[in-house]
C-alpha cells in the first residue's frame, strides 16, 4: 500500500464504513441494528433476572447460560459506540488507541463464546451419557473452575494481539471496512513485515476455534452414539430434545463465522457490503438468538418470563 507511513503513537483518526456502496440504506440498517441490540440487551438481561431469582435453575446447565448472557452482553457493548456513532450521527472516525480496545474485547468475547458452548456440550455429554454421576461430575466448585478457565485462557490468547499491532508502522489510508475494528480488518493496513502476526492470528484461530469445534463435534458424536442405544424413538427424540439449545447456539456462532472467513477468501468476486454484512451477522444474530431459543426451549425461563410479562404462565 502507498503513502505516508506512521507509527502507532501519531496515527490519525482510523475512517470507519458503514455500508459500502448501499448509501441509501443506511438509516434502515441503523434501525435494524438498533432493534437487533435492544433485543440483545434485553433477553440477556431477563436470562439472568430469571436465573438469579428462580431456585430450581440454580444449576451447572444454567451458570454456563448465564456466563454465555454475560458474554453476548460484552459482545454486543463492545461494538455499541462505534456502530451507535457511524450509523445514527454519522460519526466515522477512530482512534488507534479507541480501536486496539474494541479488538481487545470483541476478539475477547468471541474466544469467549466459543470456550463457553464447549464446555456447554460437556454438560450435555455428561447430563445424556453419564446421567447418574452428573451431580459429581459438574459440582458448583467444578463449574466455576470450568468458566474461569475460559475466561483466563480467551484473556491469555487475545492479549498480545493489540501489542502485537502497536509495533507496527501504517500507511495513510487507513480505512477500515466494517463500522468497529477487527483484527483481520486492521491486519491489511500495515506497511512493513505482518508475518509475526499473521502466523500469531493463524496459531489462536486453530487453537481455539478448531480445538473447540472438533471436541464439540466430538461430543455430539458419543451423545448420539448414547442416544442410538435407546430403543423407544420418543425417548430418544426426548433425549436429544434437552441439548437441542445448545446444538442451535454452536450453529448460530460457528456458521457465521465460516460465512466470515468465506466472505474474506472470496473478497475480489463478491461486493464490500456482503462482506460487511456477514461479519455484521457473526456479531449480531447470536447474542439476539441466543436468549430468544433458550427463552423457547426450557419451560421454566418461559413461564417465569411469561409471569413477568403478563403476569400469567405459558
Amino acid at each position: 500500500m502507498g503513502g505516508k507511513s506512521h507509527s502507532s503513537s501519531e496515527l490519525p483518526p482510523f475512517p470507519l464504513t458503514g455500508l459500502p456502496g448501499q448509501e441509501t440504506s443506511q438509516n434502515w440498517m441503523f434501525l435494524l441494528l438498533g432493534i437487533l441490540y435492544i433485543v440483545s440487551i434485553v433477553g440477556n438481561a431477563l436470562i439472568l433476572f430469571i436465573i438469579k431469582d428462580v431456585q430450581s435453575l440454580h444449576q451447572p446447565m444454567y451458570y454456563f447460560l448465564s456466563l454465555l448472557s454475560v458474554n453476548d452482553l460484552g459482545v454486543s457493548f463492545s461494538t455499541l459506540p462505534t456502530v451507535l456513532a457511524t450509523f445514527c450521527f454519522h460519526l466515522r472516525k477512530i482512534s488507534f488507541d479507541f480501536c486496539m480496545a474494541q479488538i481487545f474485547f470483541i476478539h475477547l468475547f468471541s474466544f469467549m463464546e466459543s470456550g463457553i458452548l464447549l464446555v456447554m456440550s460437556f454438560d450435555c455429554y455428561v447430563a445424556i451419557c453419564n446421567p447418574l454421576r452428573y451431580a459429581t461430575v459438574l459440582t458448583d466448585a467444578r463449574v466455576v473452575h470450568m468458566g474461569m478457565a475460559v475466561i483466563i485462557c480467551s484473556f491469555c490468547v487475545v492479549f498480545p494481539l493489540p501489542f502485537l499491532l502497536k509495533r507496527l508502522s501504517f500507511c495513510k489510508a487507513n480505512i477500515l471496512s466494517h463500522a468497529y475494528c477487527l483484527h483481520p480488518d486492521l491486519i491489511r493496513l500495515p506497511c512493513g513485515d505482518i508475518t509475526i502476526n499473521n502466523i500469531f492470528g493463524q496459531f489462536i484461530v486453530i487453537s481455539n476455534f478448531g480445538v473447540d469445534s472438533a471436541l464439540i463435534l466430538l461430543s455430539y458424536m458419543l451423545i448420539l452414539r448414547s442416544v442410538l442405544t435407546i430403543t423407544s424413538r420418543e425417548e430418544r427424540l426426548k433425549t436429544l430434545d434437552t441439548c437441542g439449545s445448545h446444538m442451535c447456539a454452536v450453529l448460530m456462532f460457528y456458521v457465521p463465522m465460516v460465512g466470515v472467513s468465506m466472505a474474506a477468501h472470496y473478497e475480489r468476486h463478491a461486493p464490500q457490503y456482503m462482506h460487511t454484512l456477514m461479519s455484521l451477522i457473526y456479531l449480531f444474530v447470536p447474542p439476539m438468538l441466543n436468549p430468544v431459543i433458550y427463552t423457547i426451549k426450557t419451560k421454566e425461563i418461559r413461564q417465569r418470563l411469561c409471569k413477568i410479562l403478563l403476569g400469567t404462565k405459558f
